[in-house]
This record gives C-alpha cells, sequence and structure tokens, in this order.
C-alpha cells in the first residue's frame, strides 16, 4: 500500500463516492489508486474550478464532505473560486492537490507554487504531507476538521510521497464526528424571555442556521404572533406556503419581509450572519441567537446574545416565553405577503407574451411543474431574484448556490455535483447567460456520466445585474461592455450529446419544461427574456432613487444624442414594465 492508496482508503471509509478534478503529473499516482477500486469514482471535468463548485454542492447537501482534486500549482489554483464559495456557504470540503517532489520545494521549481500560503484565507487546516509517517495523521485531522467545523480542509500530496509506502497502517481509525448541541446557561435563557415578553411585537429574522429547527421556529412565531423573514440561503426552509412566513429581505428581497423585521419592537435573529446592514434596524432590540459566536452583533448592535444551536435553545426559551394575544401586526403582513404572492403570480403569467419574454415567467412554471423534491442550482445574478420572488421552495426542495460569495459560474458544476449524489431526484439550473458562458465546456461532462439536468440559461444577451449595479450608482450602462454574444445553446446542448429547445414564445414555455423534466440526458432550454426587466429593493433611500435618477438622465441625454442603442434599451424598458 502506498501512500496515495492509504489516502483512498480512508476516503472510502469516510462513505466519499466521488472526486472531483482533473487528472496530472503530481495527481497521477493518486489517479491510479482510483482506477484500481470501484467505490470512489473519479469524475473528470474539463476545468478544476467547476470540480470545486461541484464538491461544494455535495458538501453543501448531503452528511457528508466533498472532495476535489487538482495537480500541482496552475491546477491548484484553479480550484480557489469554488473552495471560497465552500468557505463562505460554511460546506465542507476536501481539496487535494498534489506537490512538486519534496527535494526540489522552495527552489522555484517548475509549476511549483507556495500553496499554504495561497490557500491560507480558505482552508482552516492544511494537511500538508512531508513523510509518509505523519500522512494519516494529517489526513485525519483535515477530514475531521471539515466535518466538525463544516469548513474547507486542504490535502497536499508531494508526487514523491504519493508513491511511497504507506507507514503508520494501525493508526487509521473512523473520523470521530460531534452531534452534541451547544445550549446557552438557563439563566440566560430566562433574560431573553423578559426581553420578549415585554416587547408587543417581535419579527424574527430566520436563516440557514435554522434548517433542522424549522417546527420549533414555528411553534415559537405562533406563540409570539411573530413575522418570519428569511434570509436568501433559508428559502427551502421557510417556504412561500409555510405559515406566518412573510418573505425576504435585503437587495432582492420585498415589502413585507422588510417591514416585518424594520418596523418590530424587538428582531429576533436566529441562525444567520446576514450582512445587509443597510436593510437591519439601528436602534430596535435585538436577540440574537448563533452557533458562532463571532457572528452575535457582527451586523447590528444587540440587546443580548445567546450561544448555542438553534433547535436546542428555543427548546429550551419556548416553555417560559408568554402567550401574545395582540396579532394585528403580524396579520397586517401575512395580508400585505398573500398579496404580493398573487401579484408575482399574475406578472409571471404566460399570458404576458411580449417578446423577448418575460424572465419571471420561467421560474413560475418551474416551480409549478418541478417536483417536489427537486434541488434547484441558482446562479448569481438577476437569476436570483427571478427565483425567490417567483418560485416556491416548499416540500423536500432543496436551492444551492453562491449566496455569500455571490460568484458567478456555480450553477452548472453544482447541479452536476448535486445530480451525482442525489441521482433519482430532479436536478435544474437556473442560470443567466453570463455565468453560462463561463461554465459551460462542463456541459459535455454531464453528458458524459449520464445526469439528466435540466438547465435553463436565461438568454437576453447581458449581464443584466451588472446593468442594475451601474444603474443604482448613477452610471448609464455601458451597453457595449455588459453585452454578451450568444449562440444556441440548444443546439450546443445536442452538438454535446445532450438535448435541448429554444423558446423564444410564451406559449411554447410550459411545453419546454415538460420535456425537459421528462428528459433522460442533459437537457437545456435557451430562454429568450428580456433585458429590459426591473427590480427593484424593498427599500429606496434617496441614494438609491439619486442613483437611478442620474442614470435614467444619463441615458436619455445619450439617447438624444444619437446613442441608438440607450434609446433601444429605454424603449424596451418602457414597454417591458408596462406589458
Amino acid at each position: 500500500m502506498t501512500v496515495s492508496d492509504q489516502l483512498l482508503h480512508i476516503l472510502q471509509s469516510e462513505g466519499v463516492q466521488h472526486i472531483f478534478g482533473v487528472a496530472g503529473d503530481a495527481l497521477n499516482p493518486f489517479i491510479d489508486a482510483i482506477a484500481k477500486q470501484d467505490q470512489v469514482q473519479w469524475i473528470g471535468v474539463n476545468h478544476e474550478g467547476n470540480a470545486s463548485f461541484a464538491a461544494y454542492a455535495q458538501g453543501e447537501l448531503g452528511n457528508n464532505f466533498g472532495v476535489c482534486a487538482s495537480t500541482v500549482g496552475p491546477g491548484a489554483l484553479h480550484l480557489i473560486n469554488g473552495l471560497y464559495n465552500a468557505r463562505k456557504e460554511r460546506s465542507p470540503v476536501i481539496a487535494i492537490t498534489g506537490q512538486v517532489p519534496i527535494e526540489h520545494l522552495g527552489t522555484n521549481y517548475h509549476q511549483e507554487a507556495d500553496l499554504k500560503k495561497i490557500f491560507d484565507d480558505i482552508c482552516e487546516y492544511q494537511a500538508v504531507i512531508r513523510s509518509p509517517e505523519e500522512a494519516p495523521r494529517v489526513i485525519l485531522r483535515a477530514i475531521r476538521i471539515a466535518v466538525n467545523n463544516n469548513c474547507v480542509c486542504r490535502i497536499e500530496l508531494p508526487s514523491d510521497i504519493a508513491l511511497m509506502k504507506a507507514e503508520n497502517r494501525d493508526f487509521v481509525h473512523q473520523v470521530f464526528r460531534s452531534s452534541s448541541p451547544i445550549i446557552p446557561r438557563f439563566d440566560a435563557i430566562g433574560k431573553a424571555a423578559k426581553l420578549l415578553n415585554e416587547s408587543n411585537t417581535v419579527g424574527i429574522l430566520a436563516g440557514a442556521g435554522c434548517r433542522e429547527a424549522k417546527d420549533i421556529v414555528l411553534d415559537l412565531s405562533k406563540k409570539l404572533k411573530a413575522p418570519i423573514t428569511h434570509t436568501l440561503r433559508a428559502a427551502d426552509i421557510f417556504d412561500h406556503n409555510t405559515i406566518n412566513v412573510v418573505g425576504l429581505t435585503g437587495l432582492i428581497g420585498n415589502p413585507s419581509g422588510y417591514k416585518a423585521i424594520m418596523n418590530c419592537d424587538l428582531l429576533l435573529m436566529l441562525g444567520t450572519d446576514f450582512p445587509y446592514t443597510n436593510f437591519l434596524p439601528e436602534s430596535t432590540k435585538t436577540i440574537q441567537i448563533d452557533i458562532r459566536p463571532e457572528n452575535i452583533g457582527n451586523r447590528t448592535s444587540v440587546s443580548m446574545g445567546l450561544h448555542g444551536n438553534i433547535k436546542e435553545t428555543i427548546e429550551q426559551l419556548l416553555p417560559v416565553c408568554t402567550q401574545k394575544l395582540d396579532d394585528q401586526f403580524l396579520n397586517d403582513l401575512n395580508e400585505e405577503f398573500a398579496e404580493l404572492k398573487e401579484s408575482n403570480r399574475e406578472k409571471a403569467d404566460p399570458s404576458r407574451d411580449i417578446e423577448p419574454l418575460h424572465p419571471h415567467i420561467f421560474a413560475r412554471l418551474v416551480s409549478d411543474i418541478a417536483s417536489e423534491d427537486a434541488i434547484f442550482s441558482i446562479d448569481t445574478g438577476t437569476s436570483a431574484i427571478w427565483a425567490s420572488n417567483f418560485m416556491n421552495f416548499h416540500s423536500e426542495r432543496r436551492i444551492i448556490g453562491s449566496f455569500n460569495h455571490g460568484s458567478m459560474a456555480v450553477g452548472l458544476p453544482a447541479a452536476i455535483g448535486a445530480q451525482l449524489q442525489f441521482p433519482k431526484r430532479e436536478v435544474w439550473g437556473l442560470i443567466g447567460d453570463g455565468a453560462f458562458n463561463m461554465s459551460l465546456h462542463d456541459f459535455s461532462t454531464a453528458v458524459k456520466y449520464n445526469l439528466p439536468l435540466k438547465i435553463i440559461v436565461f438568454n437576453n444577451s447581458q449581464l443584466g445585474f451588472v446593468k442594475i449595479e451601474m444603474e443604482e450608482a448613477g452610471l448609464a450602462p455601458n451597453l457595449e461592455a455588459l453585452e454578451v454574444n450568444n449562440f444556441d445553446f440548444a443546439a450546443y446542448a445536442k452538438l454535446c450529446g445532450g438535448d435541448g429547445v429554444r423558446v423564444e414564445h410564451a406559449k411554447d414555455i410550459e411545453t419546454a419544461i415538460n420535456l425537459a423534466k421528462r428528459a433522460t440526458k442533459p437537457f437545456i432550454i435557451d430562454a429568450i427574456v428580456a433585458n429590459a426587466e426591473l427590480s427593484l429593493p424593498p427599500k429606496i433611500g434617496f441614494e438609491e432613487a439619486k442613483g437611478f435618477g442620474i442614470s435614467k438622465v444619463k441615458e436619455i441625454f445619450r439617447a438624444l444624442n444619437g446613442d441608438i442603442g440607450q434609446w433601444e434599451n429605454i424603449k424596451k424598458e418602457v414597454e417591458t414594465y408596462f406589458d
């Protein structure tokens, strides 16, 4: 048994099924070890960045860690973006990187890079193997830290050590995985209950830390008559059919979700490090509960912090909270959110057949047609806007994306990772054309492994979210810089060996989605949509209004001075808005 064999044996014993990567020199001994067994499958991708995004998806969705691998310096550097996404989403991932032979380290050898220094801001621990004797100890330590801290760890395997005889084989054992909850002191629970009982209205801001605590959070909401606003990552926990849920806040949020946390007497933050301080109250009494104490008070001042798991902490808090009787605050927001949902369904009705099409029609119909346990890989940008406002992630549905890191091009590779892990579930990717162009070379990987992904590419020939950012900053959009030159994505899908359909008419949308749903091979819906959709945050302050106003004045001025592109943009925005 070599060190490479030993590493693979450890991964096998920990339940790893897939390793995503690109083969090459220093990694070849490890690739050879994989070829000699059939428990762990090597998933060869076309770019290491897509390997790390796929590994993130598996770490995020499962009860285990994802694994990606690359060779020395250049290949390892390609992993960074997906690994940074895993770090920000707190998804357990092990990255295996090759390294030049030990004797050449520190000599500026061919392809040598100081990977320890490069990955220091990404990894909570790096198992840099320098001898066969230490290999099992540091490998197991990396896995133990990754699974217990929900973080990224790296294993560095120099090419010469990879082929050496394994040592300390008796040391290899099952990795310890903690299931122990953290619960605040009882006196702290009492103080928090007192603050809640003394407040007339309570608003709940619930994040992804509530994933195992949905039922108990709902019980608390009912007892306190507290509306629940959720973060984007928690959209598949507190779906839009759930009692007392009033939506999302933040840049892509809605008014009822915003008001619930801005107009309450006391804000209860549960399992969230919600970053948008402009959408948090400045002087409202706030209680924050989090498993990570460094998050408490990180975004807004708090009256009291409770360090603990959400489920177990609320189980202690609920019995000592007083039943509230006044439900006016809650009822008003529930009614407003119900009106918004109905309005959004009307906006996304296929009868609105202006062309290019409204993108949210696709989002609504996918939400209506997809299975109740579908997984949705949502890319960064306007795709997230249409998904969060016009879809409902009810039942056993899950969403994944780059919600904290905010990277483009997560949609396709994360969908690949999800589909491999859950071959019997529907996996849908909602991806903008700019993001899809960054990663489309791995659509052939989905074909190679016969993955029935369903990909909707919002084809508006523009970086739509960047346009919104420009307008908010008071800039006239640089239409040339925003332009995305596309080809027929459905034809590309067929060229790769998959299938697809190009949709330009509203009457064809539902048929296309049903075709994708039934497809047994990777399928692309090339959705030809408008690039003039307006998406406004739930609160527009003076600076935002000023920015948009200045931007529109500049656009009109340029149009009047002969800029045909600006004139067409203004005309299309007006047509799209009033259709």
